[in-house]
């Protein structure tokens, strides 16, 4: 789902920045996540304040349930009506993300999400830790494509024990992410309960991402070397085969084009006040004793 947004101006719920890599995320001017980026460019460290609330209104069972019936659970119809409802959520709140200009709200188009990286949020999800971004000599439990903006309920606690019944008879709802690309990953807006329930179901949850979308004159820039390519093999193609090896490559050809579509826009910081005096302050006051290492 593509949104247009006309304002705020400045969300609830944003990005700031200040000199040194140093990065906060800031819901009604609380900070909910620092986060230092590493020299090196390897990846960041991060620390939650525990002060995050989601800005969408708790999901009922009944709403799950209505929309299962609705369409089949991860059909397209299924997925643009729940992109339907948290988008219309995001709109009406006052402490999310979203501030002027173009949203995409949709599947992961990209293929950001390594299969064998889900386990590690329910095994590994400390407060104060670091995700990795190439892995070269860091713990392969830092390599997590998925960031919790709270700490992840047990698996045993009754609202995600609810959420796990749910996830078995096959109506959970799909986690909601943002893309903040200074963090060089999603974070979770809202479903932390629902994917501690599909992980402890041994499952994968299913996830809208939110990110800004990216200029048109982009996509068209993009897009030109694969429709030349599209147009160059179909043209070649006949015989028995033709119309069935046609399909095929039409089918490769639109997943291309929503990969291009789809690929998020750098996410807008504001200057954090202050500059890295104040950011260093504020670290210390919300998440004391937190150091990271961020010359290595």
């Amino acid at each position: 789902m593509l949104m247009r947004v006309e304002g705020p101006v400045k969300p609830g719920l944003r990005m700031e920045s200040a000199d040194g890599r140093r990065l906060v995320l800031t819901q009604s001017g609380v900070p909910v996540l620092f986060a230092r980026q590493r020299v090196t460019w390897y990846g960041l460290h991060y620390a939650r304040t525990a002060r995050y609330v989601s800005p969408l209104e708790p999901l009922r069972a009944e709403l799950a349930r209505a929309v299962a019936e609705f369409a089949d659970p991860g059909s397209e119809e299924w997925t643009e009506r729940w992109a339907a409802h948290g988008g219309a959520a995001l709109r009406s709140a006052d402490d999310g993300p979203l501030h002027e200009g173009e949203w995409h709200l949709a599947p992961d188009a990209q293929r950001w999400f390594v299969d064998g990286n889900w386990p590690k949020l329910l095994a590994h999800d400390p407060d104060r830790g670091h995700l990795t971004w190439f892995g070269y000599g860091d713990p392969d439990e830092d390599a997590r494509d998925l960031l919790p903006l709270r700490a992840l309920s047990h698996p045993e606690a009754p609202r995600v024990k609810a959420y796990r019944r749910q996830y078995r008879e096959g109506v959970l709802p799909p986690v909601f992410a943002w893309w903040i690309s200074g963090l060089n990953s999603p974070v979770v807006l809202d479903g932390h309960d629902r994917l501690t329930a599909a992980l402890a179901e041994g499952g994968r949850p299913r996830v809208l991402l939110l990110s800004l979308a990216v200029d048109a004159r982009w996509i068209a820039l993009c897009a030109e070397g694969p429709a030349k390519e599209y147009e160059q093999r179909i043209a070649g193609l006949d015989g028995p085969l033709g119309p069935s090896r046609v399909a095929h490559a039409s089918r490769e050809f639109a997943n291309r084009l929503r990969s291009i579509t789809h690929t998020p826009d750098l996410t807008r910081a504001w200057p954090f006040p202050g500059g890295p005096a104040a950011w260093d302050a504020a670290a210390a006051a919300h998440v004391p004793g937190w150091a990271p290492d961020a010359d290595r």
